[in-house]
């Protein structure tokens, strides 16, 4: 988490009208943006890192939604995109020539990832920094929506310095999410289109694997494993992973229990490996 404090607006309640909100602080010109960086590295000044930020809370947005398929609230894609955001403020050096926005992508997409990988089907898919490429490129180097011919898996795992059968593996957990994982461009600003601000539509991909999720985590040794959490954590595991209809956000639970989302985020974390430890052990 960053360490130093802004009040930037929260993606609790309506997600549309988060994304309104963000879309309406102007976008600034590149000699507004240096001002602000200056002030922010030589004075400390918050309140220019705070206008760097806000100006940018759309771009956070515009990658999040790239994002859906792996079936995660996308409240909590946008959040963890936004502490991206500001590690990438903090670090933004106005003195190089680049604009704020082709720097920070890589610190948005860091987050999103870390917490994708903490996350999706509570197991870990990617162990190597090789397959955590894999896990978010795969797609993007398909040449087809189709199988993969034998030629084509070995062409890529080359390419990404992974064995052939993990690439048929990671291909077998992606199935079925017919979305483009990465639509935003790497480096240009012109790659953020207006259409990528909108309020995304319900993702059918992440809805399959959500019930995928469900039905694994109803397995045996699920009853025993939630027996053994304390009655917040459980009651945020059910909130987050075993509720049939809607899922709780982090944010949601974080107003239920008075604390922060970061502070739940904590506990499902500590919870998820405590249960996926006695799942494994029982199976």
């Amino acid at each position: 988490m960053s360490s130093y404090a802004l009040s930037i607006p929260s993606v609790a309640g309506s997600l549309e009208s988060y994304v309104q909100t963000v879309n309406s602080f102007p976008i600034l010109t590149q000699e507004q943006e240096v001002g602000y960086a200056r002030r922010f590295r030589d004075e400390n000044d918050l309140e220019a890192a705070r206008e760097l930020v806000l100006s940018h809370l759309r771009v956070v947005v515009a990658i999040a939604r790239g994002y859906l398929g792996y079936g995660l609230p996308q409240a909590d894609l946008i959040q963890e995109g936004n502490i991206g955001l500001m590690k990438a403020v903090k670090r933004f050096d106005p003195e190089r020539g680049v604009r704020l926005v082709s720097f920070a992508v890589h610190w948005i997409r860091a987050e999103i990832h870390e917490f994708i990988l903490r996350n999706w089907r509570i197991v870990k898919v990617a162990t190597t920094k090789a397959q955590r490429k894999l896990f978010f490129n795969l797609r993007s180097l398909k040449q087809n929506l189709g199988t993969m011919g034998t030629e084509e898996v070995k062409a890529i795992a080359d390419q990404l310095g992974v064995k052939t059968h993990e690439v048929v593996e990671m291909e077998t957990r992606l199935g079925g999410q017919d979305i483009a994982l990465e639509p935003i461009g790497e480096e240009e600003e012109e790659a953020f289109a207006p259409i990528a601000y909108l309020a995304a539509e319900d993702a059918e991909p992440g809805r399959i694997i959500e019930q995928e999720e469900t039905t694994r985590l109803r397995g045996e040794g699920l009853k025993k494993a939630l027996d053994t959490l304390d009655s917040r954590s459980r009651r945020i595991i059910e909130a987050r992973w075993l509720n049939e209809k809607d899922s709780a956000t982090l944010h949601d639970l974080a107003a239920e229990f008075g604390v922060s989302a970061e502070r739940i985020r904590q506990i499902e974390a500590k919870a998820l490996s405590k249960m996926k430890g006695m799942i494994t052990a029982a199976a």
